[in-house]
């Protein structure tokens, strides 16, 4: 794990948020265990963009944060399962209307890329009747 330099500045809440759970694949990784990928090759399989090793490396620092724990058997082969703590538990709501977020602006994001490149594009069934002046900000 990088060590910083100069101290960090924990006051924000979106700071200490972003330090525990920011990463390219953390939350990716907390879905995965919440659906019940608790193995490293399982979750790869389940995030195939992010090799083996990186996500290694993000379960380690979920561990060392309290977001996950291990639980290691001593049999041969041996066995490396992760569980999420109270503290990786309680990201999921806020992880769910992220991915509902997501679905919705994707739809509004493909229809734009579309537009620009001149080919006819549809809003989807579910997005019709739904205020999107937000969006126009994009």
């Amino acid at each position: 794990m990088y060590t910083y330099k100069l101290e960090e500045d924990l006051d924000c809440g979106i700071r200490v948020a972003f330090k525990v759970f920011g990463g390219k694949w953390k939350l990716c990784i907390l879905d995965a265990i919440n659906k019940g990928k608790v193995r490293p090759t399982e979750i790869h399989k389940e995030i195939k963009m992010a090799s083996l090793r990186v996500i290694e490396m993000q379960l380690a620092e979920l561990l060392q944060y309290g977001a996950v724990i291990k639980i290691a058997e001593d049999a041969y082969p041996k066995k490396t399962e992760y569980e999420l703590t109270p503290l990786g538990k309680s990201i999921l709501p806020i992880l769910i209307q992220i991915d509902q977020w997501g679905q919705l602006t994707r739809l509004l994001l493909n229809q734009r890329v579309l537009k620009r490149i001149g080919l006819p594009y549809k809003a989807a069934s579910f997005c019709r009747g739904v205020n999107f002046n937000f969006f126009k900000y994009l």
